[in-house]
């Protein structure tokens, strides 16, 4: 059976190319999240947002971070790898800078979001190898099974490691 995934994005800017990695088909996620229903999570604040997160994560086996240009240093962002990491879930990041989003545009490369967390010396944070959207897409299609793989495995041999502050 395949791995049940969490992802973890920067909603606004990076929502079209999270949907691009989501859709791929080789692994089980989490279902998209529509615009309208993001909006009634957040306007009941953080504590909804937080119950929203717990939720999403139950039965979930790895969160895949996808890193876009602003994804490092977010409070929801750093909340999402810190709680699956206390749940024993395996942590992957995947760089997406490159996916075009709705407009046909790519981004910068964002940091790496596991350095303000104390895992950057653990988690891996992929940049798939390709020159343009198309490249790096197939690159993501083929390789994330493995990444999400590899993850699980790393986090097994960490059992009730704590993340540093």
């Amino acid at each position: 059976m395949a791995p049940r995934l969490f992802f973890s994005f920067h909603y606004v800017p990076d929502n079209w190319r999270a949907s691009q990695v989501r859709n791929i088909g080789v692994i089980e996620g989490n279902a998209p999240v529509s615009d309208n229903d993001w909006e009634a999570v957040t306007r009941g604040g953080d504590a909804a947002i937080q119950r929203w997160i717990d939720d999403q994560m139950k039965g979930k086996s790895c969160a895949v971070v996808l890193i876009g240009a602003a994804t490092a240093g977010r409070k929801w962002i750093n909340y999402e790898i810190k709680k699956a990491w206390e749940l024993g879930k395996g942590v992957v990041g995947v760089y997406i800078h490159k996916l075009l989003d709705r407009n046909g545009q790519s981004s910068v490369k964002g940091n790496n979001p596991f350095l303000d967390n104390g895992l950057g010396y653990v988690v891996q944070a992929n940049d798939p190898a390709g020159y343009d959207s198309r490249q790096v897409y197939d690159t993501i299609s083929t390789q994330i099974a493995r990444w999400v793989d590899e993850a699980i495995a790393i986090r097994s041999r960490y059992p009730g490691a704590a993340m540093q502050a």
